[in-house]
């Protein structure tokens, strides 16, 4: 039978967009059911002992920069190490992505975040901006004002702040995380393991 994966993203980060693509290849594979959560890792670092990036020790910082050049060469993937809009305001494009998956279109919810990610580290877009936006949501095919619209709802805030504390209540503290069965795997670099849960 397959599978359900609870899949938690930063639109802002990094190893979510080095899974991104083999996440999805993995998804297919398997036939898994996914459903996306775009959360605030600020909120969810602040009870789980995580720490923002600029505060992070500068050796933390140094090593992240070598590990992030180590996966994008490994992987072979397009990535700007320092993208000019990096931190993007990922709050408009994550109520856009959290519109979708209350529509019901998940494979579209995911396919906007995925391309937010690429349009900040690989494309050098400010993710941010609302032109900037549309133009991202039009490229996956998506109607952008029926998007945007549907993100400016009222409780769309309230549904980030819901889908964080679900994250917190279930033990998530980092993105990517997936979580099988109850059983967490955080980071990209478990997606070998994903990979083994998926086919048990």
């Amino acid at each position: 039978m397959a599978k359900h994966v609870d899949y938690y993203v930063s639109l802002n980060s990094p190893w979510t967009y080095l899974g991104s693509r083999r996440f999805e290849a993995l998804a297919r594979k398997h036939n898994a059911h996914v459903s996306i959560w775009p959360v605030d890792f600020g909120s969810v670092f602040a009870v789980s002992g995580g720490l923002p990036l600029p505060k992070r020790a500068p050796q933390r910082q140094a090593y992240r920069m070598m590990e992030l050049k180590r996966w994008r060469d490994h992987l072979g993937v397009k990535m700007n190490l320092e993208p000019k809009f990096f931190p993007a305001d990922e709050v408009p494009a994550a109520k856009c992505v959290i519109a979708l998956r209350e529509l019901g279109r998940m494979a579209d919810a995911i396919k906007l975040a995925h391309a937010v990610l690429a349009a900040l580290w690989e494309e050098e877009k400010n993710t941010g901006d609302p032109a900037t936006l549309r133009e991202i949501i039009a490229s996956c095919g998506l109607d952008a004002a029926t998007v945007i619209k549907a993100s400016e709802a009222p409780n769309m805030a309230e549904k980030r702040e819901s889908y964080t504390q679900y994250a917190i209540d279930h033990g998530v503290f980092g993105a990517p995380s997936y979580v099988i069965d109850g059983e967490i795997f955080w980071g990209q670099d478990r997606l070998d393991f994903v990979d083994r849960k998926l086919a048990a």
